[in-house]
């Protein structure tokens, strides 16, 4: 098959996918569409504080911290002088009661300005896994911050090369793999940079905590609370993929400097490595992307594990292989039946037999049929069919 025979070189697909209820949106135009929209919409919220690191007093036993930290004493923060549309970074002192009730200081937040939106999807380690903040309480297992973080960006100019990425490389992946496997793709890009990031990060928090003399390069040494945002774990997925589908396409490098598309690509993993383990600026950012080029060079070699992702909703997406099998299964018992309608003949198996036998395989899987399970549905399966 020559290049310009591929369904993703042509100008226009031989079928088009789309999202949503718009015709002719594809699914990058949905997640750019997304992004923006959580950006502005951001713009006209109001913006909140968020805490992003601790600093407990050096004069506070640790007994006295773990006690705060468990909830055993109780402690409270004080107020924020500072207006969170105005200052960015500001501090949040911490009081707890001595033994005759009076509150003392016991420790300093740090607290960052945050878009509202933003607040309640940007990722962090701290709320991933578990952390208890001094006076705020306990965040933890907040999964949806896994997809979240995706959708939200630090400022304008982080946003426009997000974009960029998308629009120019997205179609191309979008046309070999389809809408809806190339969103799975998109999001699972950018769940293996966050589950990159949070590695790193856990792994140098924990060396760091236990007083290691060497650290080894390319642990994250920032506080567990840092938040981490941005599509760009996911775009750095596609310009892998685009890379892998169209490697001698020649792009321009800041719209100016020409160079082959793996070139690029590859070039950019490189420099994201290089900054991870000699602790560059945006180190974390850095090993998100890592992560997300390296899902992204798995999944366009192998495609097919995408197949699942939306299967694991079952009857709830319509699209997914068990409600097509459901919706199937169900369609030749009906037709059999009015067929066989006053013939004397066994009946088919009920409608409610075989939705018992997948949601069966949906919970337990295909091996954890019997034989008598396998054949009711293989028989349901060759009457429709036939």
């Amino acid at each position: 098959m020559g290049t310009a025979d591929r369904d993703y070189w042509r100008e226009e697909p031989p079928t088009r996918r789309v999202l949503g209820a718009q015709k002719g949106w594809s699914a990058t135009t949905w997640l750019i569409i997304l992004c923006v929209g959580v950006f502005v919409a951001d713009a006209f919220l109001p913006r909140q504080w968020v805490v992003i690191g601790s600093q407990w007093d050096p004069t506070v036993p640790e007994p006295i911290q773990r006690d705060i930290l468990s909830g055993a004493r109780a402690s409270t923060t004080g107020p924020i002088n500072a207006d969170p549309s105005q200052v960015l970074i500001a501090e949040q002192t911490v009081f707890a009661p001595r033994a005759d009730g009076s509150p003392i200081p016991v420790a300093v937040n740090t607290v960052q300005s945050m878009p509202f939106l933003q607040r309640w999807l940007y990722f962090s380690t701290s709320t991933a896994l578990y952390s208890t903040i001094p006076g705020v309480g306990v965040s933890a297992l907040q999964l949806w911050r896994f997809i979240g973080f995706q959708f939200c960006h630090a400022d304008l100019n982080h946003l426009i090369f997000n974009m960029i990425g998308l629009y120019f490389f997205g179609p191309v992946v979008e046309r070999y793999l389809g809408s809806k496997r190339y969103t799975a793709f998109y999001l699972l890009c950018g769940v293996a940079g966050a589950l990159l990031y949070l590695i790193l990060n856990l792994a140098g928090y924990i060396m760091a905590s236990a007083g290691a003399r060497v650290v080894i390069p390319g642990l994250l040494l920032n506080d567990p609370d840092m938040p981490l945002v941005g599509a760009s774990a996911g775009v750095f997925g596609i310009i892998i993929a685009s890379a892998r589908l169209m490697p001698n396409a020649q792009v321009l490098l800041f719209f100016v400097i020409p160079m082959r598309l793996k070139t690029l690509a590859y070039g950019l993993v490189l420099f994201a490595c290089a900054a991870v383990l000699l602790r560059w600026r945006n180190a974390g950012g850095e090993a998100a992307h890592i992560g997300g080029a390296v899902a992204g060079w798995y999944l366009i070699h192998n495609p097919d594990r995408l197949r699942s992702f939306f299967d694991l909703l079952g009857a709830v997406d319509p699209t997914s292989t068990f409600h097509s099998a459901r919706r199937v299964q169900r369609a030749g018992l009906e037709r059999r039946v009015r067929e066989q309608g006053g013939s004397g003949r066994t009946s088919a198996p009920s409608s409610g037999e075989v939705d018992r036998i997948l949601d069966k395989i949906r919970s337990s899987g295909l091996g954890s049929l019997t034989e008598s399970e396998r054949r009711t549905l293989r028989d349901a399966t060759h009457r429709h069919s036939g």
